[in-house]
């Protein structure tokens, strides 16, 4: 995983909830293997969405506490938040394609 896509749960509320862009957030772990799946296709559209909206990864082994706050029960569960709030969700393993069209159908 890139680190840089990486954020903590003392981060969440500044880089997610107050971030003037619409915010992707891969709720994953480790043991994993959708999330592993899917983890490079989150990482290329981070790339190539840049500017459009942020994209981060969130490990719920480390950071529970806030997966369960977003009722997150099943990964890999996307969110997208917009203005602080929840806009959409989407959870299992997509292509790159399915996840990018879902992001774009959210901004």
């Amino acid at each position: 995983m890139s680190a840089d896509l990486a954020i903590t749960g003392s981060e969440f509320d500044a880089k997610v909830l107050q971030s003037e862009l619409p915010v992707l957030v891969d709720f994953w772990a480790s043991w994993c293997g959708p999330c592993r799946m899917i983890a490079p296709h989150v990482e290329a559209l981070a790339e190539e969405m840049a500017g459009k909206v942020n994209i981060f990864k969130l490990d719920v082994d480390t950071d529970g506490e806030v997966a369960a706050k977003f009722g997150i029960m099943s990964i890999p569960a996307l969110l997208i938040f917009k203005d602080g709030q929840i806009a959409d969700r989407m959870v299992g393993a997509g292509s790159k394609e399915d996840i990018q069209a879902w992001i774009e159908k959210n901004l």
